[in-house]
């Protein structure tokens, strides 16, 4: 038997639980759970996790270039500044940092409240950073998400991609702005997701 502790919100919980209905899942209460897999599940679990992805993000022909696009992008690049990223340990900007950073990412935090994030050193807004950055992955409400954009986009060197995370939804304003500018814009994506599926795999250590 082998134990897998996760730190998730309940959609991952829920998502877990719907594609796994008879495994228990014990919550730990604080964002905890322990989902139990056996040593024969293992390869079950990654084909289901792989279709599931496959038929959320390759729906349609435009979404699936979109993914290839978005897998060549994160085996391209290496620095990402991460708008937004939280101080507190179990936010969603801090999983996806904390990720990112242990798949071998220089991860800049941008948080005006903030001296250091993950031990990294943070900064109050994109035009502070005096290092070249890959991705802008941004981790705001909607209503705050226009400022990064312009931001992104006044860089120089401008960065090779913005990633609006999953749950800022869609923009047809912004991606407008980006529009000619040679700038990849992915929008109401996670960034660790597409990695966990695109580029981990690779990784010889996957399956291990």
């Amino acid at each position: 038997m082998r134990l897998t502790l996760f730190w998730a919100n309940a959609k991952f919980k829920s998502l877990f639980q719907d594609l796994c209905p008879l495994k228990p899942v014990n919550d730990l209460g604080r964002g905890f759970f322990v989902l139990t897999i056996f040593n024969n599940d293992q390869l079950y679990m990654k084909t289901t996790f792989n279709n599931w992805y496959d038929e959320k993000m390759r729906a349609t022909d435009e979404l699936s270039a979109e993914t290839d696009r978005a897998e060549a992008t994160l085996d391209a690049v290496s620095t990402i500044a991460i708008v937004g990223l939280s101080r507190t340990f179990h936010k969603d900007s801090q999983y996806v940092g904390r990720y990112l950073k242990n798949a071998g990412y220089q991860i800049i935090p941008v948080n005006p409240g903030a001296d250091k994030i993950l031990g990294q050193q943070a900064y109050p807004d994109l035009k502070s950073i005096p290092a070249e950055i890959d991705v802008v992955d941004v981790f705001l409400s909607p209503e705050h998400l226009s400022e990064a954009v312009d931001q992104a986009i006044e860089l120089n060197p401008q960065p090779r991609a913005i990633w609006l995370q999953l749950g800022t939804g869609k923009h047809p304003e912004e991606a407008e702005k980006v529009a000619g500018s040679g700038i990849e814009l992915y929008q109401n994506r996670c960034i660790k997701v597409d990695h966990q599926f695109l580029i981990r795999p690779k990784n010889s250590n996957y399956n291990d």
